[in-house]
């Protein structure tokens, strides 16, 4: 009986001391520790997000084209709103009533108790005047943010903007966002959005029963600072991105410019394009909306997402494939009387006559030629079948990222198009269908698609006989730990002998210098090029250039696509040339002026044809 009388006051004393901690704890929390005291009462405690600065881009000279400023939003706790002057208010903030009213509501129904944006973008001369009243309304409070600022009408595309996070991104995010966010949204903006978007902070302010901060809450000890975005330096010369959009202005199109001894891009330019300005700031949404509803789609990213037939600027790919196939060699011949005839089928040729070699083919762009080459090539003998020939046609052009998505510091990168004999096979069925049935892939025709990334990367391969570093946008971030641009420092090999692509660019200078290129001619520099004239079963042929100079140790490589334009020669040829001397020598010759000015005057869009579409 003893024992169990003394377990019982054991248990008992272990029971009274386990409830007396409890106490104590619970007197602790409540009433002694004014931390919790304060941070229950949500009329005097307020918690105030502190935005992070992102970081700024530059170009590859340093210029600084992103930058930020600071704006203001309006937020509202609805469980703390008083009775208060609501015409008053939506005078000082330029705001409809009955707009302002939809939003209110929609905070209530998200919360009562937590704060919601419920005015965006507030300029800093309007929150001057606000924060004189907003004593006036209870449950309403400002807090700054800084908002993208563009000192630069320039490379949209490239650049990207911030728009307001979804919840579907806020559902998949690492937990860093919520409702009223903004996230990078399409460009360098998207792509380096956690390097840019820095660390939000955060600091509790004591408020006043009229709503006024009356000073940091327990001297600051909770609060923490927000850290700023790292800076990129951007691989873009803005001059020669502003030069370049300027040329293509009352154009539909686009050019890529790149440095072949780095991969990296020049300029980038989607025409038409749109001044940044346009989608931030309280207009933003409006803007949005015409720009999006607009019949030229000035959104759409179209040096990587518009997908053309190459038509002749093919033709030195071709002639490398052919050239390590042995299917040709260099002094292989052809007699063109004007087309590529084969029973009923015809393949069409604006040259005619005898061709000595693969330069003079590639000099005068002869469709015939090349249609030979290309049937000869996937009918290989090493080959069992032509669908194996043109496998192996297929994984050479993807070893110059032609047909497969190049892994680029942009989002939204397209394929091309290159098509296998799966695809023939699905079409015709499996050996119903020869090298015949798709000749005109041997002039960049048919089923064939670059997309003008792709088209100048291409030259760049060609330029640097042989190999390609990964076209990138971004030369070097402001942090010596980040490992993001490794991927860009890796050199890419095509599996084709140097020789050939001697040979072949050795053709590409003939182009400029004898061939159908000599509009691009540019004094004192040596260029290698191709013109090329898709054709376009929606309207008027497309104008294609590529080009690269100097031709020995190459400093820029370019690649134009004009839309219903015609000849390559017409525009492509024309600015692309004006762009490599603009970058190379910083002005236009005199002699060039007038078909500087030329380009600058076109307005292909307002003047003419009907748009086509994009493909």
């Amino acid at each position: 009986m003893d024992t169990l009388a003394s377990r019982r006051k054991v248990l008992q004393m272990v029971f009274y001391i386990i409830a007396t901690v409890f106490v104590l704890r619970l007197l602790f929390i409540q009433v002694l520790n004014k931390n919790y005291k304060q941070l229950a009462n949500n009329n005097v405690l307020r918690k105030v997000t502190l935005y992070p600065s992102r970081g700024l881009i530059y170009d590859r000279n340093g210029k600084l084209i992103l930058f930020n400023q600071a704006e203001y939003d309006l937020l509202v706790v609805p469980g703390q709103i008083k009775k208060f002057d609501t015409l008053n208010l939506c005078n000082t903030l330029g705001l409809e009533i009955s707009n302002f009213k939809k939003e209110l509501f929609k905070a209530y129904k998200y919360s009562r108790f937590k704060p919601t944006v419920i005015v965006k973008g507030i300029q800093s001369e309007l929150y001057a005047q606000l924060q004189e009243d907003l004593f006036l309304y209870p449950g309403f409070y400002a807090q700054v943010r800084m908002v993208r600022t563009y000192p630069i009408a320039a490379a949209a595309h490239v650049l990207g903007y911030i728009s307001e996070v979804t919840l579907k991104q806020i559902d998949k995010s690492d937990g860093y966002y919520q409702q009223g966010d903004y996230i990078g949204t399409g460009g360098l903006e998207q792509y380096y959005e956690k390097i840019l978007r820095g660390k939000k902070g955060v600091k509790y302010v004591l408020v006043d029963v009229h709503n006024r901060e009356q000073g940091a809450f327990n001297e600051g000890q909770m609060d923490t600072l927000a850290i700023p975005g790292i800076n990129l330096h951007s691989t873009l010369d803005i001059d020669l991105q502003q030069y370049g959009e300027k040329l293509m202005q009352g154009k539909v199109g686009s050019v890529v410019a790149i440095d072949p001894s780095t991969g990296e891009v020049l300029a980038m330019i989607s025409s038409p394009t749109y001044d940044p300005r346009l989608i931030t700031g309280r207009e933003r949404g409006k803007n949005f909306s015409k720009l999006y509803a607009d019949s030229l789609k000035p959104l759409f990213v179209r040096p990587l997402k518009a997908s053309y037939p190459p038509g002749s600027i093919y033709k030195p790919l071709l002639g490398l494939i052919g050239l390590q196939e042995q299917a040709i060699l260099p002094s292989s011949t052809y007699s063109c009387a004007g087309a590529y005839s084969v029973g009923s089928s015809r393949v069409g040729c604006h040259h005619s006559g005898f061709v000595n070699n693969i330069i003079e083919a590639i000099q005068h762009s002869c469709n015939a030629y090349f249609c030979m080459s290309f049937r000869k090539m996937v009918d290989n003998n090493k080959y069992k079948t032509v669908a194996q020939g043109l496998d192996s046609w297929k994984s050479y052009l993807s070893s110059f990222g032609i047909g497969v998505r190049m892994k680029t510091d942009l989002p939204g990168v397209g394929y091309g198009f290159i098509p296998g004999s799966d695809y023939y096979n699905e079409i015709y069925g499996v050996g119903h269908w020869n090298s015949l049935t798709i000749v005109s892939l041997g002039i960049g025709q048919g089923e064939i698609g670059l997309t003008p990334l792709q088209m100048a990367n291409e030259m760049t391969a060609i330029a640097n006989h042989g190999w390609f570093y990964t076209p990138h946008l971004v030369k070097k971030v402001d942090d010596d730990t980040s490992t993001v641009l490794k991927i860009f420092k890796e050199k890419n090999i095509i599996p084709i002998e140097k020789k050939w692509f001697d040979v072949t660019v050795e053709a590409m200078k003939e182009v400029v210098e004898a061939g159908t290129g000599q509009i691009a001619q540019i004094p004192g520099l040596t260029m290698g090029g191709k013109t090329g004239t898709a054709q376009n079963p929606h309207g008027k042929d497309h104008s294609l250039f590529i080009c690269f100079s100097p031709v020995v140790d190459p400093k820029i490589a370019i690649a134009v696509i004009v839309e219903n334009a015609g000849f390559g020669a017409s525009y492509g040829a024309p600015i692309a040339s004006l762009m490599i001397e603009k970058y190379l020598n910083d002005t236009i010759s005199t002699p060039r002026k007038y078909l500087e000015q030329r380009m600058f005057e076109a307005d292909l869009i307002h003047n003419k044809f009907q748009q086509t579409p994009v493909h």
